[in-house]
C-alpha cells in the first residue's frame, strides 16, 4: 500500500481492483463554497470532502494559530464517521499544490494510520486517460472499528 505518494494511473488501477483493500479518497480545502462546488462538480469515485477549518483543525483561541491541531478525540471521531479504520487506504488530494492534502496525510500519520498517500499532482492530474470522475456526492460509510490510537512522539 502506498504511504507517501500515489500516481493517478496507479490509483485508477487500484480503485478498479476488487482484491485491493478498501480505499477512501479525501479532497480537502480551506475555502468552503468554491472548493465544495468544485468537488461536487467532479471528484475521484467515492471521495469525501474535508474542510480545513471544520474537519482538519481545532477551534481557534487567543492562544492558537489559524489552524490549531484538533483534539485527538474529535479527529478520531471525524475519521471514524468517514469510515477510516486500520484496513482503509486513504488517498488525500486537493485542488492546489497539496498543502491541504499534506495536512490530512500528516494528521492520519500522527494518529498512527500509515496507509495514507497524497495523490501526486492533486485533482488536476486525475484527468489522465483511465481516471474517471464521479459527480454526485457520496455518503461516507460508517466506521465499524475504532479509529487508530495516536502515536505521540516526544
Amino acid at each position: 500500500m502506498p504511504t507517501t505518494l500515489i500516481e493517478p494511473a496507479a490509483l485508477a488501477a487500484r480503485l478498479a481492483d476488487p482484491d485491493w483493500p478498501s480505499s477512501t479518497a479525501v479532497s480537502s480545502s480551506r475555502f468552503l463554497s468554491g472548493a465544495r462546488f468544485a468537488w461536487a462538480a467532479g471528484h475521484i469515485p467515492n471521495a469525501l470532502y474535508a474542510h480545513l477549518d471544520h474537519d482538519l483543525s481545532g477551534p481557534r483561541t487567543a492562544l492558537t494559530g489559524r489552524h490549531p491541531l484538533p483534539a485527538i478525540a474529535a479527529l478520531s471521531a471525524t475519521f471514524g464517521r468517514w469510515g477510516i479504520d486500520k484496513e482503509v487506504q486513504v488517498v488525500a488530494y486537493d485542488q492546489g499544490v497539496a498543502a491541504y492534502a499534506a495536512r490530512l496525510w500528516w494528521l492520519l500519520r500522527w494518529l498512527g494510520h500509515p496507509q495514507v498517500a497524497v495523490l501526486d499532482g492533486g485533482i488536476g492530474s486525475w484527468s489522465v486517460p483511465g481516471c474517471r470522475s464521479t459527480r454526485p456526492p457520496r455518503c461516507a460509510r460508517r466506521g465499524t472499528s475504532r479509529p487508530p490510537r495516536p502515536r505521540i512522539w516526544w
